[in-house]
């Protein structure tokens, strides 16, 4: 049986903070820096060997009201931050608002809006990416429109309409029945995961080259070539992680949203399989149970945060390496290869770094 192996302990966070909402890494040599959004919507620079903190900036995003998401979660506040650290976004999680701030500045440089269509049923979709070194934020701007924005300008990259169905109007030629929910880039930049939805109701997690669209084909997340459709179920906003360029995990065995057993499913989006209609799909490579909750990746391994407590696994053949009871991060630090969970009071972190880093 595995057993509790690697280094657990708990950093409580500086006074000058305050009660945290949300954090989120930053990757800067071999730091353990995260930015750290407040309940109070400020935004601070915490170095966690030191302790100490740095005030940023502070959010402007209007709170909104409560509803019950489509997950049973209530709304929420999500910190966004770009590797480097330049940049954060805050968000209201099944929401309809937020910003993208430069934290040089203090100053918003986007205020995002995703028109409220059902935001209830995902979290807000938003990634930030790099090209040619520009900083772009992806971001939703209408239940079936994505745009990317250069994040120190703020302009529009992927202009292009119509993309709305008007009443009593002619369909657009490229129009996307299609709800987007939670965006995650791929290891080497190259593609882009898209945990939406269609009615009624079915998830259908979708994948598309990230150098066409923002190449220049700005029709490519809508009807491009490079769009790959990985299942159809009846859930969607589970846990799901790219494994490697190609490989993503998502959460959950099974079709039927009420009879799903806790486990992942490993698909190979460089691999066409039958799709949907004109879109292909990707193939499976493995189905194993066990894994649950949030999921990361990291080397060569998988790791699944379930509320009970996190465990480690080998993604080839779905054998169990670790467990750590009682233990449930939310975040993973790209360089020094720590987790970290949240206290209940929000007021602590605790840090948990594997066997051999």
């Amino acid at each position: 049986m595995p057993g509790i192996v690697g280094d657990l302990r708990e950093v409580t966070v500086p006074p000058e903070i305050g009660a945290v909402a949300d954090i989120a890494p930053v990757r800067r040599r071999d730091m353990p820096l995260w930015l750290v959004l407040d309940v109070d919507g400020g935004i601070h620079q915490w170095h966690t060997a030191s302790g100490r903190s740095r005030w940023l900036a502070s959010t402007a995003v209007p709170a909104e009201p409560e509803h019950r998401a489509w997950t049973g979660a209530g709304r929420r506040r999500r910190l966004h931050a770009t590797p480097g650290g330049r940049f954060a976004a805050v968000v209201n999680d099944y929401g309809t608002f937020g910003e993208v701030i430069d934290l040089r500045t203090g100053r918003p440089t986007l205020i995002l809006d995703n028109r409220g269509y059902h935001q209830e049923a995902v979290p807000f979709s938003l990634a930030f990416t790099e090209r040619d070194g520009r900083i772009v934020v992806i971001h939703r701007t209408d239940w079936n429109r994505l745009d990317a924005s250069d994040a120190v300008t703020g302009i529009l990259l992927t202009a292009r309409a119509p993309t709305e169905l008007r009443h009593g109007g002619d369909r657009p030629d490229h129009y996307l029945d299609y709800f987007h929910g939670a965006l995650l880039i791929s290891p080497d930049g190259r593609r882009i995961l898209d945990d939406g939805w269609i009615w009624q109701p079915y998830g259908v997690p979708t994948v598309w080259d990230l150098d066409k669209w923002l190449g220049g084909d700005v029709w490519e997340s809508e009807d491009g070539s490079s769009r790959r459709h990985l299942c159809v179920r009846g859930d969607w906003d589970r846990p799901a992680v790219w494994l490697d360029a190609d490989r993503v995990a998502i959460s959950g065995l099974g079709t039927d949203a009420d009879d799903m057993c806790p486990g992942v499913r490993v698909f190979d989006t460089a691999l066409d399989a039958p799709g949907i209609g004109h879109v292909p799909g990707c193939v499976e490579v493995i189905a194993f149970e066990g894994p649950e909750g949030k999921l990361f990746c990291r080397g060569s391994l998988l790791f699944a945060a379930a509320p009970t407590g996190f465990s480690v696994w080998d993604p080839q053949d779905g054998v169990l390496l670790v467990t750590v009871p009682g233990y449930s991060p939310g975040q993973l630090h790209p360089v020094t290869g720590e987790f970290a969970e949240l206290t209940d009071d929000g007021r602590g972190v605790r840090l948990w770094r594997p066997p051999g880093g």
